[in-house]
């Protein structure tokens, strides 16, 4: 049995080493239930300036609508920040799949919710939902730390990079459908007359139709994970008795125990025979938070962190930078269009992530894959200057449009750092039993990145247009140097993975 420690390259000896199948059948039903997630996030993106206009938030001031959008945006991390650990730790006790099964509900209703805003500001006095829909959705999802673990609980060392390699399908194809649906459904009663130009209550409501059939599809995910996804903690605590409306097995929750994987109903599974050790077989103390805060976690999460307001801050500029008129330094596009182009971005992009982020990780390494996959964000941003001066130049004209397919294509390689990131969370947990709080705490630093990058981002873009700084540039100067101490925080990442 060869000597493993935390030099041991993730990926060594692939090429000798017998690679273990995945259970695909629960690898797909994760890809479609965290479909839900990409797919309500985004639909918005599309239609949120537009929304913002129509709410007379900015009093007709369009420099200012950069701002609104950022917050907007910001809510739902802000929220998620708060509770996303909690969730996490709580799925080390109950199990992964009630955590999943709230933060699906949470999803759906917030989406509804979102649908029926009509005021940005007035959700007291006027009973309108938009700022406290979003708030919403963040508090109550856990989904995306605890997804994690599991993909660290039914994966080992040899296919664990092909897991990951799949898990972007969800988002992209949500980043796909998204803005579409988003675009092409907002305000239907004015782009399909024949059809709802009758319709008063889309009338009243003309962004409830894009918000509702993701809301939809996500009452449906919360079937399919009810029926179908298995639990991947073994024996987890009865969700009455952690919030202690049984007493049975009280001193287990009262001395703060995790049930580590004791036993599973099919032990013939491929999950149970991923999680099946000897180290295993008895319940194990739940570390204490503090214990987290080990150099492995805190590089891992650090490095996710500084990925994260890089990629949310070029996210959150990209649709308001398409939207602003070309007089302001933006292309002036439409929500139909800006759609298209996001559209069109998850399609690319969920293609080179499932075809190609595999054979990277393994010929380059996750250390390697995340730096140049970071690096690309700096010619990202350099593109938006370009384009404002093509729009000005030579109008909405094919060499515009070139540049524009540039623009999208350079911002992939930026993706592939979160595949190369997750494999170095998954192994950065003192030990098996805190997979779910690690991948807690990871995520707590990553929203709380995504609550500020949004309004930071766009509240620069607004000011930089407003104020004229470097000719409205100055945002996209102040990124790039962002990129940079991004990289320099990547150099900090081992060159092999560590090992749990």
């Amino acid at each position: 049995m060869p000597q493993i420690d935390e030099e041991t390259p993730l990926l060594a000896d692939n090429g000798k080493q017998k690679i273990t199948p995945l259970p695909w059948f629960q690898i797909c039903i994760i890809i479609f239930l965290q479909l839900a997630e990409p797919l309500t996030g985004n639909v918005v993106s599309p239609f949120a300036p537009q929304l913002i206009r129509d709410l007379n938030v900015t009093h007709g001031n369009e420099s200012h609508v950069g701002y609104y959008v950022g917050l907007l945006q910001s809510l739902f991390f802000l929220t998620e920040a708060c509770t996303v650990l909690h969730w996490s730790r709580m799925s080390d006790h109950v199990g992964r799949k009630p955590v999943i099964l709230i933060g699906l509900f949470g999803l759906a209703l917030s989406m509804y919710c979102f649908g029926l805003s009509k005021s940005f500001w007035g959700l007291v006095l006027r009973r309108d939902y938009l700022c406290i829909s979003r708030s919403l959705c963040g508090a109550l999802n856990g989904n995306i730390g605890v997804i994690k673990s599991m993909i660290a609980e039914i994966t080992d060392l040899t296919n664990i990079s092909q897991a990951y390699a799949y898990m972007p399908l969800a988002w992209n194809t949500g980043g796909t459908l998204g803005p579409m649906i988003g675009g092409w459904l907002s305000r239907p009663a004015e782009r399909f007359p024949e059809m709802f130009g009758r319709n008063e209550f889309l009338k009243e409501y003309p962004y409830f139709l894009p918000c509702a059939v993701p809301a939809t599809f996500t009452v449906l995910a919360w079937i399919v994970t009810y029926s179908f996804l298995e639990e991947t903690l073994p024996n987890p605590i009865p969700l009455a008795q952690y919030l202690g409306f049984s007493r049975k097995n009280a001193a287990v929750i009262k001395g703060d125990y995790a049930c580590g994987p004791q036993y599973h109903d099919d032990l013939d599974s491929p999950i149970s025979k991923a999680l099946e050790t000897d180290d295993q077989l008895k319940i194990k103390p739940r570390l204490p938070i503090y214990s987290l805060f080990t150099e492995r976690v805190i590089i891992a999460a650090g490095n996710y962190a500084s990925l994260a307001l890089v990629d949310i801050a070029f996210r959150s500029i990209q649709p308001v930078f398409f939207s602003t008129p070309v007089s302001l330094g933006g292309l002036g596009l439409p929500p139909s269009t800006i759609g298209n182009i996001l559209a069109g971005f998850g399609v690319f992009n969920g293609l080179l992530q499932a075809f190609f982020f595999p054979r990277a990780n393994r010929r380059w390494g996750p250390r390697n894959v995340f730096m140049w996959g970071l690096a690309t964000a700096i010619p990202a941003f350099a593109t938006f200057p370009l384009l404002s001066y093509l729009a000005r130049t030579t109008g909405y004209s094919l060499v515009l449009w070139i540049a524009v397919a540039v623009h999208v294509l350079i911002s992939i390689p930026m993706c592939f750092s979160y595949g190369a990131i997750f494999i170095f969370i998954a192994n950065a947990s003192p030990d098996r039993s805190s997979i779910g709080a690690t991948n807690g705490l990871s995520q707590m630093s990553v929203s709380i990145m995504r609550a500020v990058g949004p309004a930071a981002a766009t509240s620069l873009f607004s000011l930089s247009i407003e104020k004229g700084c470097l000719e409205g540039h100055l945002v996209y100067y102040l990124l790039m140097a962002l990129v940079g101490v991004a990289l320099y925080i990547s150099s900090w990442l081992p060159r092999r993975v560590w090992t749990v």
